[in-house]
This record gives structure tokens, C-alpha cells and sequence, in this order.
């Protein structure tokens, strides 16, 4: 499948086949290709928490508006950002760089985000966009639905998982086999309604 077909292919899927498991070398390869994402700085900002204990998952869905793909689907992932990424072991992010462009972005990468709480808020929901995406379309080249969700109490899923004080919750994937067809696209925009040359 390629890039095209991905993203016209892809949909929200709701209802799963509770009894599929994705194969652990499956998940391994979608994993091991959303860690190619992109993030400011190279910061890799996102941090993954995979539910697979049944009874997370049913606490999880209770909090979720009682949603069925939160735990018939195959995989659900609480896509989460560490806000202080940047601060922690830096130069890591760079290691195999030229010292020169180590020197630069050391520097620079403290101008940019201490004492800024929006602007590493604002880059971990980028960095949560980004990735997840990418993670739905490896998914459907995989043969694999998937479904972003926001509709769940933040804070309760917080709790539920034990989401450390400096990060935060961006979304979640549910991600398996569809059993049923998606609702037919409610209707998109026209690209001239969307798309502004220069300024608006």
C-alpha cells in the first residue's frame, strides 16, 4: 500500500474484533517506525503508553464515554508528551551530530523552552500530532484500523495509568481489525474554503 492509499483509505473505525491480537512482531514494526516521526529539536517528546491489562482497559472505557474500542480493539496506545524532554539528558538527542551542531543546539534549545510551560505544552501536542498520525497510516498498511480518540476524561485516564507530574495527555490510538464498516465520510470541506495564499 502506498502513502496515497493510506490516507485515502484511513477512517475512524469503532467496532473491532475483540478476539484479535496483533502479532508482538507487528506491533514491534509500528512502533519501531513511529520512533521516525519528527519532533523540534529531535527532543522525541512523546511517550507511549501501551494498555494491554483487560482491567485498565474496562477502567479506562468507563471514563470514556463507555466506548467499545477502547478495549475490543486489538492495541490501545494513550499517546502522552513529556513537557521537560528538552531538559532531560539534551545532548543525547544529538549524540551522533557534528560537535559543532551540538554546540549550537544545546544553547539554543534552553532559549527556547525554559520557563515557557505553553510552548512545551504547545510542542508536545505538535509532536502527538505528528506521530499519531503516522501511526494510523503504518497501521492501515499493516491491515490494521485504527481510531484517534479525545473523548475520555483526561484527568481519570491520567489517574488510571499513573501519568507522571510533568506530562500530559494528548490522545489515544485504538488500533486492530474492523468488523464493521466506518460511517460514510460526513462531508469535507472544498480546498478553496481552507487554503489561504499569503494572508488571509
Amino acid at each position: 500500500m502506498n502513502v496515497t492509499d493510506a490516507i485515502t483509505s484511513r477512517r475512524a473505525v469503532k467496532w473491532y474484533d475483540p478476539d484479535h491480537r496483533m502479532p508482538e512482531e507487528t506491533f514491534a514494526r509500528l512502533m519501531q517506525h513511529a520512533l521516525l516521526a519528527p519532533t523540534a529539536f529531535n527532543i522525541q517528546n512523546w511517550r507511549f503508553v501501551r494498555v494491554t491489562d483487560p482491567e485498565q482497559r474496562k477502567a479506562i472505557r468507563a471514563v470514556a464515554w463507555d466506548q467499545a474500542q477502547v478495549t475490543d480493539a486489538s492495541e490501545l496506545l494513550v499517546l502522552c508528551f513529556d513537557q521537560r524532554a528538552w531538559d532531560k539528558e539534551p545532548a543525547r538527542y544529538w549524540r551522533n551530530a557534528p560537535q559543532e551542531v551540538q554546540d549550537f543546539l544545546l544553547p539554543a534549545l534552553e532559549e527556547y523552552y525554559r520557563g515557557k510551560p505553553q510552548v512545551e505544552r504547545d510542542e508536545g501536542m505538535r509532536s502527538c500530532g505528528i506521530v499519531g498520525m503516522a501511526i494510523m497510516l503504518l497501521a492501515k498498511e499493516l491491515g490494521y484500523d485504527s481510531c484517534p480518540m479525545d473523548g475520555f476524561d483526561y484527568a481519570a485516564v491520567g489517574k488510571i495509568i499513573n501519568l507522571p507530574d510533568d506530562h500530559e495527555i494528548a490522545f489515544m490510538i485504538a488500533i486492530g481489525k474492523g468488523v464493521k464498516a466506518p460511517w460514510p465520510k460526513p462531508g469535507q470541506l472544498p480546498l478553496e474554503d481552507v487554503l489561504v495564499e499569503n494572508r488571509f
